[in-house]
């Protein structure tokens, strides 16, 4: 199974930071290869706000789409997601908020298995730069949004 991690730490807030990444509908307009996201559920529970969506993944005419429960911890500031449906066998993805010195250190870390096992080698070659990609796309759009702020 492919699996790695990306820790960064950007100059926003906490909160900021947390917000753009429950922004799940936003994505395709700064994600590397996100084309579409749809939410289907929003809703708090306590502590927790929980996330039904759908990620459209691909490139060129190769796509296909998968349905994520994410769950947000307050309490945690941390983000949880696992899949319901789609090309995926296993997917969890977690990250982690941490704000010092008005820096937030975030810790994003996926483990996933598609269906395909020639994808899965596939994959785990390139995984790591591809989610270095991705935490770069956020880190800019943090920027973009909050360095003004």
């Amino acid at each position: 199974m492919p699996k790695a991690s990306v820790k960064r730490s950007i100059e926003c807030k906490k909160e900021q930071l947390i917000d753009l990444v429950l922004d799940i509908e936003k994505y395709p307009d700064f994600v590397p290869f996100c084309m579409d996201a749809k939410v289907h559920q929003r809703k708090e529970e306590g502590d927790l706000l929980l996330i039904i969506a759908d990620l459209t993944i691909g490139k060129g005419p190769f796509k296909d789409t998968y349905k994520s429960d994410v769950k947000f911890n307050k309490e945690k500031d941390s983000i949880y997601v696992t899949n319901v449906d789609g090309p995926l066998k296993h997917l969890e993805n977690k990250w982690q908020f941490k704000e010092e010195n008005k820096m937030t250190e975030v810790l994003f870390e996926v483990d996933f298995e598609l269906k395909n096992d020639f994808l899965n080698i596939v994959m785990t070659k390139s995984f790591q730069f591809g989610l270095d990609k991705i935490a770069d796309a956020f880190e800019e759009r943090a920027k973009d949004l909050f360095s003004k702020t």
